[in-house]
């Protein structure tokens, strides 16, 4: 077992330098960057709802979760993300591969415990403006990350309770290059290190309402929590040259005051029925209050922070789960629709987001383990007031890796 901790801690360790710069969408700009879908790739798959848990996959959104758990389940997950992005005028395309989460369950009776790491949120755009007289080039880069302790605890058959304790940490870069036309231009560097703790509380109901359906229920709760922001800023007169380099001339510190940054508080409400192993159809909605959301150092005047929505319908079905002689009557297939209003408005526009995602569970090895493979395909934003409007497309794959700890052996 000292093995297995070892290789777990390694996993994290290495997580933690492979989980930035998963975006590469200018709306990644604002705030903190673009927040991160936390789930595991079988919720995302059904439109990342969080409702419905069983006793072989790990829940990472809703901690009451966890204490369904019966054996030791391991999960690693990652993403590719092709984006075209457009305005009215332009268009170009590219590509992200991002590591989504590690994490591990362990059941303990009436207790399920977890922990692990996901980014959190992402920040990586490139942007230029040109006028009359000056080009400007915005790029940016980094993100948070979050490292959570979950605790899970069946009051009975029926209801289970949970929290979770997160520890918040990251930077972000953003750099502004501005070229009037004459022999330098003029460079800033805004950095933000970024610390804070932050909980979720959650809790689950699930009862048979008929012989074959069972009804299930959650709710989630974060409240709004404060990080702390220690900023810096430098400007510097550079050089540009023809092959994209740049030359510092002269650069200097710019006193910047550390701020307290807040982190809107957040609930989501799910239900759904379906019949157990065989089929389920659940909803979710979401609100964030992201209305109080702050900026890290500046402030930007075409953008205004509104109250976040999602509203997510998905669900499963498994033709069999019992068929040992047909490989694809046991496998999970999964579907899901979402909307959501992201909590961004620029320039008067609100920026929406819309998905539709779909995909299979795959049983691999023993103890119910399973390899998950997930398609989105969706729309975020607009062309018009010259906006970018982004039509993307996600694969993601996660395995999902069940075992038994302090199994008593009879034979050696």
């Amino acid at each position: 077992m000292l093995k297995r901790i070892i290789i777990a801690l390694f996993l994290l360790i290495t997580g933690v330098t492979m989980a930035q710069d998963g975006t590469i969408s200018p709306y990644s700009f604002y705030g903190i960057g673009t927040l991160k879908f936390k789930g595991t790739a079988e919720n995302r798959s059904m439109a990342g709802i969080s409702v419905y848990t069983d006793s072989i996959h790990l829940s990472l959104q809703n901690p009451a979760g966890i204490a369904d758990l019966r054996l030791v389940n391991y999960s690693i997950g990652g993403s590719h993300k092709y984006v075209n992005q457009s305005t009215s005028t332009e268009e170009r395309k590219g590509s992200t591969t991002t590591l989504d989460y590690l994490a591990i369950g362990v059941p303990m009776g009436k207790f399920g415990a977890g922990f692990g790491l996901i980014p959190y949120t992402s920040v990586g755009y490139s942007l230029q403006s040109i006028d009359s007289i000056t080009t400007t080039t915005y790029s940016g880069s980094g993100g948070l990350n979050k490292a959570f302790l979950t605790l899970g605890y069946k009051v009975t058959d029926k209801l289970n309770i949970g929290a979770e304790l997160n520890y918040n940490f990251g930077n972000i870069e953003n750099t502004t290059i501005s070229d009037i036309g004459v022999q330098y231009a003029s460079r800033e560097i805004n950095k933000s290190d970024l610390l804070g703790f932050s909980f979720n509380f959650g809790a689950s109901y699930r009862t048979m309402v008929s012989e074959n359906l069972e009804f299930s229920s959650s709710l989630s709760y974060t409240p709004e929590t404060s990080f702390n922001s220690e900023n810096s800023r430098t400007l510097a007169t550079v050089l540009l040259t023809s092959g994209g380099g740049i030359g510092i001339v002269q650069e200097d510190e710019v006193p910047v005051e550390d701020t307290d940054f807040t982190f809107p508080s957040q609930y989501t409400l799910g239900a759904g029925i379906g019949k157990p192993k065989n089929w389920f159809v659940g909803a979710e909605y979401t609100n964030q209050k992201t209305s109080n959301f702050t900026n890290r150092t500046f402030d930007i005047s075409n953008v205004m922070f509104t109250n976040a929505s999602k509203y997510r319908v998905g669900g499963f079905y498994i033709p069999n789960y019992n068929a040992l002689g047909s490989y694809w009557k046991r496998v999970v297939y999964r579907a899901g629709v979402r909307f959501e209003e992201t909590g961004i408005n620029v320039s008067g526009q609100n920026i929406n987001e819309f998905g539709i995602s779909f995909g299979v569970g795959l049983p691999v090895g023993r103890l119910f383990s399973n390899m998950n493979l997930g398609f989105e395909m969706g729309r975020r934003g607009t062309k018009d007031f010259g906006l970018v409007q982004e039509n993307f497309f996600n694969t993601f794959l996660s395995l999902s890796l069940n075992d038994k700890w302090f199994e008593k052996r009879y034979y050696d």
